[in-house]
């Protein structure tokens, strides 16, 4: 006979709102949702289930846990940045219970159905939380996309710009069009990296300076970018994703085609949300990320955004590398910033002084990167039937980034001794403890999701 868990708490965030609620699971999937009065509710599923197992959260916060649909876990090939193992136990430690790994910086990338095959079989036993698989679109690779979607990827990336990794060059428009048509009728979707080139000369600038970086990166590189991809797909019925948006002049763009009823979703991440170009001081490279961090009022811009739906979520980009790659020179220096381990924090630290509620902040940490990546109905949100995953935390309480804590593999951080608003107390990855009492719970028990075989 299973065991009937019960986790409550006067916090429970629903879809649509926060209630005092305790949450039924059995077998790992949630079986029912009981409001009201927590006290009186205890008392009669002890007496309706003989060992029931209860977990009462008092006025801690009982949320979904997180769905990070950008993430760069690195391995196999490049495991000296990131690995399976210590990239979802800093996961875990911040609350996150699924990611999904993106098809670089790996060797080789996840661009055929032998590199997913080799993605599934290194994270086996190696993974604290559940993972999924986004594949690659590259230059030749097409035929290779609808035998990785019976193979389980949630959907492809591509990069319009060189992406910095030879084995994963950038598409043409003419290798987008045949994507579209090969995914035409499998409900997949295409994730952007939407840069276009543009020809910037800095001679003579002082590469050791973030302004010269900027200039390198300007928002023109994104809005025709996004021109291109609109156009595109304005008749396709493939759905399109546009990763990272930094550019907020790119946002009415966006607007005007969402109005238009594209098949379009746009992320943002923490770092645009939580740093401002302004305060980026010279030589600091652990800030650099492509497309870069923007000015103060482009990041209130981006706020307003999100409160306005024209974007539709937040996502770590977790992109570690090595100390030895992050020079003094940004021009030179590897871009991508790590954030697993606490993504919650800097976006509520920043969402509060905002008026977000926490139903909103679930939606965009949870519910909508887990429709991106086709696991709604499986996760995302507090539903009947769904995972029991959860995040449990303290919104009034604080934590300060120390190096000393990070569990990822590089301790490479712009938020080095920054304080945050909300603390990671417990998180529960469908319905077992994967981080408690300060510690990761030492049992690997997350899964490859979906679960498909080669």
């Amino acid at each position: 006979m299973s065991i009937i868990k019960a986790f409550a708490s006067k916090r429970v965030v629903l879809e649509n709102s926060t209630i005092p609620a305790i949450i039924l699971v059995e077998n790992e999937i949630i079986i029912d949702i009981i409001n009201g009065l927590i006290d009186d509710e205890k008392v009669n599923l002890i007496n309706k289930y003989k060992n029931i197992i209860i977990e009462d959260f008092g006025e801690l916060v009982l949320m979904a846990g997180i769905v990070d649909s950008h993430v760069h876990l690195n391995e196999p090939g490049r495991t000296e940045w990131e690995g399976f193992k210590t990239g979802t136990i800093a996961a875990a430690a911040g609350g996150v219970t699924t990611v999904i790994d993106m098809p670089l910086n790996s060797l080789p990338p996840t661009t055929t159905l032998n590199g997913l095959e080799l993605k599934k079989q290194s994270a086996k036993d190696n993974i604290f939380i559940d993972v999924g698989f986004w594949g690659g679109i590259i230059p030749g690779n097409i035929k290779e996309l609808k035998p990785m979607i019976q193979a389980g990827v949630c959907g492809f990336k591509c990069f319009l710009c060189p992406s910095g990794a030879e084995e994963f060059p950038h598409v043409e428009y003419s290798d987008i069009e045949k994507a579209i048509d090969e995914l035409d009728n499998t409900n997949s979707v295409i994730l952007f990296h939407a840069e276009l080139e543009e020809n910037i000369d800095i001679d003579g600038l002082d590469t050791k300076s973030y302004d010269t970086f900027l200039k390198t990166r300007p928002s023109s590189m994104e809005i025709n970018a996004i021109k291109m991809i609109i156009q595109l797909f304005q008749n396709s019925k493939v759905r399109c994703h546009i990763v990272h948006l930094s550019a907020s002049d790119a946002l009415e763009i966006l607007k005007i085609a969402k109005e238009k009823n594209a098949l379009l979703s746009v992320e943002t991440c923490h770092h645009y949300l939580s740093i401002v170009a302004e305060e980026i001081p010279p030589k600091s490279t652990q800030f650099k990320c492509c497309p870069p961090i923007r000015s103060s009022n482009n990041r209130e811009l981006l706020w307003d955004a999100l409160k306005n739906e024209i974007l539709d979520m937040v996502v770590s980009d977790h992109s570690p590398c090595t100390a030895e790659l992050k020079t003094d020179d940004f021009i030179k220096s590897w871009g991508g910033i790590s954030s697993l381990q606490f993504g919650l924090p800097l976006f509520w630290t920043e969402a509060k002084k905002r008026n977000f509620k926490l139903h909103e902040i679930s939606k965009l940490l949870s519910k909508n990167p887990s429709k991106l990546a086709g696991l709604s109905g499986k996760k995302g949100q507090i539903k009947i039937n769904y995972d029991a995953d959860f995040v449990v935390w303290s919104p009034e309480d604080t934590i300060t980034i120390k190096k000393s804590s990070l569990l990822y593999k590089n301790k490479i951080t712009p938020y080095d001794n920054r304080t945050l608003n909300g603390k990671i107390i417990s998180t529960i990855l469908r319905g077992n403890f994967i981080f408690k009492d300060n510690k990761i719970i030492d049992k690997s028990i997350g899964k490859i999701i979906p679960d498909k075989k080669i």
